[in-house]
């Protein structure tokens, strides 16, 4: 596995709730990070079918562009009773002509979940694919997974996407109600990126 010996990262997002929480798990190594949108670059079409194939198509989008390695996080929200839906399509399904709308996405999830009748608890998981790219084309891959349930109505304002309808597996609050310090710890994110530490930065 390729060590990261570097002083430079870009984020290969424009998600400012991503580069946010990627930026804090960043800090303790002393690297400069900066975002795909901070070096003017385009988003890519996003043409893959899975996590992992979405998050290499942007790590080595950004990686080329700037000459530098290039971190890319895909992810979304697999809920089993409708076959793992949205998965990787969690972002579009928010997708309106003004922007993105979670709130209707949620509402979307829920109604199908009632349309089948699902039984409860509706389990679901947050999932994500962290990709580490150099410009040379090496890339490290790294997966994370939040196990929980969907709750209905949503609840809390402190998170983002689908966070204020996840309840993790042993917790009262929704991410939506939890505080950010102990959010963090907790989802597939943090997940990922303490695999992604142990493998490249540790």
């Amino acid at each position: 596995m390729r060590r990261f010996d570097g002083d430079q990262l870009v984020i290969a997002s424009h998600n400012k709730g991503k580069l946010r929480e990627i930026a804090e798990l960043l800090t303790p190594f002393g690297i400069t990070v900066t975002s795909a949108a901070d070096h003017g670059l385009e988003e890519p079409e996003e043409t893959e079918s899975t996590f992992v194939g979405n998050a290499r198509i942007k790590a080595h989008y950004a990686a080329k562009a700037t000459g530098l390695p290039a971190l890319s996080d895909d992810s979304g929200i697999t809920v089993d009773a409708l076959d793992g839906a949205p998965g990787v399509y969690t972002a579009d399904w928010a997708e309106t002509p003004a922007g993105r709308d979670f709130p209707m996405a949620m509402t979307k999830v829920w109604s199908l979940l009632e349309e089948r009748n699902a039984p409860f608890p509706r389990t679901a998981a947050f999932r994500a694919t962290l990709v580490l790219a150099w410009p040379d084309g090496h890339d490290e891959v790294f997966e994370g997974i939040a196990k929980g349930q969907v709750v209905w109505p949503m609840r809390g304002h402190l998170g983002f996407g689908f966070d204020p309808v996840f309840l993790p597996d042993g917790e009262t609050e929704t991410f939506g109600e939890m505080d950010p310090a102990k959010k963090r710890d907790m989802t597939h994110r943090a997940d990922a990126f303490r695999k992604l530490v142990a493998g490249c930065f540790a």
